[in-house]
């Protein structure tokens, strides 16, 4: 049976339509570190990811179907069940985009302090730029936004970065960003999917109301250099 291109989004994106992005070869491959911590390696090729550390306290993050055993010279420094959700049925009515805007390089500090405050996943000073994000303002201030990261074949993109505030949760915009990204995606002839952490049943429940069904589970293993 062919594996599904899902099934290991971080080595199809960054071996595919992401490769500009990362930095390997035949047997590991790393996104280049201002946009994240993710890497990927080869079957049979685990012991090429203790190549891909730096300076010690430097991660790396593996998505794969399995947890990850640490090569020589790695300590597993902790690890996370995820729920792959994909949204292949018809979209949603988007509605109200009222004061949705998209995102720019003018916006990519606010980007990472609310990202930095919500912690919907890993942010570093160049995840903005993995494609369109869209943000929702308030007295000025990004208060909401949505974007996507990757893209792991033709016809995929991942819906990512979704964050509120605290003090503005519960007005439905993550709701409205959501289904923006995804009539974004629509309009390219992309099928969306996502990662959720597989405990966070709000979130779990608020991507089952916008047209996501559990795909498969899959694990992320967090690796650091040994000491």
């Amino acid at each position: 049976m062919t594996a599904h291109p899902l099934d290991r989004p971080v080595w199809n994106s960054l071996r595919g339509r992401l490769a500009p992005l990362a930095s390997g070869d035949d047997g590991v491959v790393r996104i280049d570190p201002r946009y994240g911590p993710f890497a990927a390696c080869a079957p049979g090729r685990i012991e090429a990811l203790a190549g891909v550390l730096g300076d010690a306290g430097e991660e790396i993050w593996l998505v794969e179907p399995e947890p990850v055993e640490p090569p020589a010279g790695t300590v597993v420094l902790r690890t996370a069940p995820l729920l792959q959700m994909v949204a292949d049925g018809p979209l949603p009515e988007v509605g109200n985009d009222d004061g949705i805007a998209v995102l720019g390089e003018d916006d990519a500090s606010e980007m990472a302090a609310i990202a930095t405050a919500t912690a919907p996943g890993p942010w570093s000073t160049l995840t903005h730029r993995y494609g369109t994000y869209y943000g929702v303002r308030q007295e000025g201030r990004l208060i909401a936004m949505a974007g996507e990261r990757f893209k792991p074949a033709d016809g995929f993109a991942e819906l990512s970065g979704v964050c509120t505030y605290p003090e503005f949760r519960g007005q439905g915009l993550a709701r409205r960003l959501i289904l923006r990204v995804m009539a974004g995606f629509a309009a390219r002839g992309e099928t969306p999917f996502l990662h959720s952490y597989a405990g966070n049943a709000g979130a779990i429940a608020l991507y089952e109301s916008l047209g996501y069904r559990a795909r498969r589970e899959l694990v992320v293993t967090v690796l650091g250099k040994a000491a």
